[in-house]
C-alpha cells in the first residue's frame, strides 16, 4: 500500500492527504463533493486504485470547518475551484510532483470546481474525470476547457445522466460518458466502484503523458526550487550558489529562507600532459580544499605535494574570481548549519562533487543539494554525498542542462555581483 502523508496547504491552511507511490507516473488531484472531506470513503478507494496503477493522489478540504457551517459556500463554485487551483500551484511547487503531469477527479459538486480549476490552470491540468459531477454548475465554462474530460454517471442516476449528456454536447474536447449500469448517484452498488475505478485509470493512462520540463530562466526555477525548500524548513540555512550559473538560482532560495548568500568556487585540477582528465578539483572556502580522484592519482603516480603543486594556479583563479565578486568579504562558516548547495543544473557533477565534499569537511549539521534539473545517473551519485536531495526534474533525455531553459544566456561577472549585492548585509 503507497503511504499516506498528512500535509497543509494554501492561504487557508486546508488538511489534505497525499499519496506518492514510487516513480508515479503522474498525480491527481480530487475535488470532493458537498458535504464531504478528504476522508470521503469513496474518493479515497478511488485514489488507492490510482495508487495501486502508478499515480500519486492528493484529496484535501476545499473548505475551512467554518465555511463548511454556510451551506452557501458548499455550492460557491467560485470559491470551491479557487481552492482547487492553489492545490496545483501547490503540487507544483513540490518538487516530487513538479515534472509529472496533471489531472483532476471531481465528484458532484467538486466537478464543477474541477472544470472550472482546468480552465484557471491550462498550462497545468492535462485531463479531467468527473464522477456523478454537477458540470451544470459550471456550465458556463465548459466551452473554454480544454483538458479531454470523461463523465462517469450512475445509469440509475438519470437527472444527473441527463446533465451530463447536455455538458457533454457543450464540450468542444475530446470527452467521453461513462455510464455505469445500475449504480446511483454515490456508487454505492455492488462493483459500482470498481469501475469507475477502471475507467478514471484508462482515462488518466490515455491522457496524463509525460510533460516537457522546461523553466523560463534560472530566477524562475529558483522560485519553484525555494517553494520546495521552505516547506523543509532547514534549521540556520547558509546557501551556496556555485557561479556563474547557480547565483541567479540560488538568490531567489535564500530570498525566501531569510539566509546568507555565499559563493563556493571549484576548478578542475587536469592531469599533466592532458588538462581535460580531472585529477580532482580545487574548491575554496573557509579552508581551501583540494578533492582528490585517488584511482588516477595512484594510476599516474603522483603524491599529494604534486598535486598541491598542480592546484596552486587553480587557487590563484579561484581567489581573482571570489574578490571579483565579493571582494574581501571572507567565506561564511558552514559548521553547524544546514548548507544548501545550488546551482542551475547537474550534467556530469563533476563540480558538484568537488563542492560538496568540501563542504561536507566544514562540519555543517546537514548538507543539502538543491537544484532545477539534473541528469539521473549523475544525481544518483551525488546523492551519497548529500544528507537531503532536491531535484525538480530528473528526465532521461539529458544532452545539456541548457536545454531545459528558454532564457540560458550566458552569464557575465557584473551580473553575478548584481545578484550577490542584495544579500551584503546577511553576511
Amino acid at each position: 500500500m503507497t503511504p499516506v502523508a498528512e500535509i497543509i496547504l494554501g492561504r487557508e491552511s486546508l488538511p489534505g492527504l497525499l499519496a506518492t507511490p514510487p516513480d508515479p507516473r503522474g498525480v491527481v488531484i480530487f475535488a470532493h463533493g458537498s458535504g464531504s472531506s478528504r476522508l470521503s470513503p469513496r474518493n479515497r478507494l478511488v485514489a488507492e486504485g490510482l495508487n495501486a496503477a502508478g499515480y500519486a493522489t492528493l484529496l484535501f478540504d476545499l473548505l475551512t470547518e467554518e465555511e463548511a457551517r454556510d451551506r452557501r459556500n458548499v455550492f460557491d463554485i467560485a470559491l470551491l475551484s479557487s481552492r482547487l487551483a492553489e492545490a496545483v500551484d501547490w503540487a507544483r511547487g513540490d518538487d516530487r510532483l513538479f515534472a509529472l503531469p496533471f489531472g483532476l477527479f471531481g465528484a458532484s459538486t467538486g466537478a464543477a470546481a474541477a472544470i472550472v480549476a482546468a480552465v484557471e490552470r491550462r498550462a497545468d491540468v492535462s485531463a479531467v474525470v468527473s464522477r456523478g459531477g454537477r458540470p451544470d454548475l459550471a456550465e458556463e465554462r465548459i466551452g473554454a476547457l480544454n483538458a479531454p474530460i470523461l463523465f462517469i454517471v450512475g445509469g440509475d442516476d438519470p437527472e444527473v445522466l441527463a446533465l451530463n449528456r447536455s455538458a457533454q454536447g457543450i464540450c468542444r474536447v475530446w470527452s467521453e460518458l461513462k455510464v455505469v449500469p445500475g449504480a446511483t448517484h454515490l456508487f454505492e452498488e455492488p462493483g459500482a466502484l470498481e469501475q469507475v475505478i477502471a475507467a478514471a485509470t484508462k482515462w488518466f493512462d490515455r491522457h496524463l503523458q509525460p510533460r516537457p520540463v522546461q523553466f523560463e530562466d534560472r530566477e524562475s526555477a529558483g522560485r519553484i526550487l525555494a517553494r520546495a525548500l521552505v516547506r523543509r524548513a532547514p534549521r540556520d540555512p547558509v546557501v551556496y550558489a556555485l557561479p556563474r550559473g547557480g547565483v541567479p538560482v540560488a538568490a531567489p532560495v535564500a530570498r525566501a529562507l531569510g539566509a546568507p548568500l555565499d559563493l563556493i568556487l571549484a576548478r578542475k585540477i587536469g592531469t599533466p600532459g592532458n588538462p581535460e582528465l580531472a585529477l580532482g578539483a580545487a574548491v575554496d572556502g573557509e579552508r581551501p580544499d583540494i578533492v582528490v580522484n585517488h584511482d588516477i592519482a595512484a594510476a599516474l603516480g603522483l603524491s599529494e605535494q604534486a598535486i598541491g603543486k598542480l592546484a596552486t594556479r587553480e587557487f590563484a583563479e579561484i581567489e581573482r574570481r571570489r574578490k571579483t565578486y565579493l571582494g574581501d568579504a571572507p567565506p561564511i562558516p558552514a559548521r553547524g548549519r544546514a548548507a544548501i548547495l545550488v546551482d542551475d543544473g547537474v550534467a556530469t557533477g563533476a563540480s558538484m562533487e568537488a563542492a560538496l565534499r568540501a563542504v561536507r569537511r566544514r562540519d555543517p549539521d546537514r548538507v543539502i543539494l538543491a537544484v532545477p534539473v539534473a541528469a539521473p545517473d549523475s544525481l544518483d551519485r551525488l546523492a551519497a554525498l548529500a544528507d537531503e536531495v532536491i531535484c525538480l526534474a530528473q528526465p532521461w533525455s539529458f544532452q545539456g542542462v541548457g536545454q531545459f531553459y528558454r532564457n540560458f544566456h550566458q552569464l557575465d561577472d557584473d551580473e553575478v555581483k548584481r545578484a550577490l549585492a542584495e544579500f551584503s548585509s546577511r553576511r
